[in-house]
């Protein structure tokens, strides 16, 4: 796939507000010493690729993205066209670039249409899946990446305060994307992703077909037998997280042996995420999405 070479359309000049002042139009979020803001420049930008690529050579091998050209940053074609959010410990030494401690991939689908088309569409037909919602704007979640020390229910519930601002900015109606287990064996998964087949799987106007003849069946474990505690044990933190908000996954696992993964498709229509979370998440919206339809 080509990726057209031209830069995210968000613009992170200062915000003003009503009274006057202004608010960095970076910024998403904010819990304590910690910040979720969009990355500003190159710097940041190649700090967050820096911390991806320590991340998934620690849990996923020594894999890296086949467009990198580095042996110690994970980047690809996508990276130049993509925002990226960033989690910044404000009270870690050194600059900005030291302190990100997290970061994910935001591509909105008005980008991805000028650029050349979605991430997830290698091992997903979610062209297909747009075309039937034709009027919604989806934006495309990725490449999720947080420090060890730092996956801890404030650090996650940052960074959906931080999508949240930005869904709302953007008057986004749908969130997809792949997530993943570690292990490209989908069988050491049975458990969890028979779950989610049982318990969560997207259909009708959201069912979604793999675009790749590796992808394999997740109903592997029959739903009389699941351990619905066990099964949410083994499944990762974001995982998790989408499935607290509502949200629906594809029929069908895919392999990713570059990467050492087994990833799903996740698809999370605003429209579905329940008051309890709109309103958790959405409290800030005022202060970090100036303008925004908070309701």
């Amino acid at each position: 796939m080509t990726i057209a070479n031209q830069p995210s359309a968000t613009k992170l000049a200062a915000t003003p507000l009503a009274d006057g002042a202004s608010v960095d139009a970076s910024l998403l979020g904010k819990i304590g010493s910690l910040q979720a803001r969009l990355v500003r420049d190159a710097k940041e930008l190649d700090a967050a690729q820096r911390l991806r690529f320590r991340v998934f050579r620690e849990e996923m091998g020594p894999a890296v993205s086949p467009d990198c050209a580095t042996a110690d940053r994970d980047e690809d074609c996508f990276d130049a066209v993509c925002d990226h959010l960033i989690v910044v410990d404000t009270s870690l030494p050194g600059d900005t670039t030291d302190r990100i401690v997290g970061t994910y991939r935001l591509l909105r689908d008005q980008v991805a249409e000028r650029a050349g088309g979605f991430y997830s569409a290698g091992e997903y037909g979610i062209d297909a899946l747009i075309a039937r919602h034709r009027g919604k704007r989806f934006l495309e979640l990725g490449r999720s990446c947080v420090m060890p020390a730092y996956r801890s229910k404030r650090t996650i519930e940052l960074l959906w305060q931080g999508i949240w601002a930005y869904c709302l900015r953007h008057e986004i109606d749908v969130m997809v994307g792949c997530a993943s287990f570690p292990g490209a064996d989908a069988q050491s998964h049975a458990l969890p992703l028979s779950f989610l087949h049982q318990h969560a799987r997207a259909s009708g106007e959201w069912a979604v077909d793999p675009a790749t003849q590796d992808a394999v069946a997740m109903d592997i474990v029959p739903e009389d037998a699941i351990d619905m505690k066990a099964a949410l044990a083994a499944m990762p933190p974001l995982i998790k997280g989408y499935l607290r908000l509502g949200a629906k996954f594809a029929d069908m696992a895919v392999p990713d042996h570059a990467f050492g993964t087994t990833d799903v498709m996740v698809i999370l229509p605003v429209a579905t995420i329940s008051d309890r979370y709109v309103r958790y998440y959405g409290a800030d919206a005022g202060r970090f999405a100036p303008g925004a339809k908070t309701a």
